[in-house]
């Protein structure tokens, strides 16, 4: 149960870095992900906006931290 339980976490972590980069490049070059080629059904689609909403708040959180810490990031 132990072994499942870590491969759990780490696939949900997985997940979450692999849409905090999809926030990243959004941000960065205004590319952004079409749910609509996905699927045709609008619950898919709203999971899918659903998640990488979690990207962006991952993003937006681990801007405020690097910002609350100027020893060891500068702004540009």
């Amino acid at each position: 149960i132990a072994m499942a339980i870590g491969k759990f976490v780490h696939i949900g972590v997985d997940l979450v870095l692999l849409t905090t980069a999809m926030a990243g490049i959004r941000r960065a070059t205004g590319l952004k992900f079409k749910a609509e080629s996905v699927s045709d059904s609008k619950d898919v689609q709203g999971y899918i906006e659903s998640y990488l909403n979690i990207g962006e708040k991952a993003l937006d959180i681990a801007s405020v931290q690097m910002s609350n810490s100027p020893n060891y990031f500068t702004r540009k």
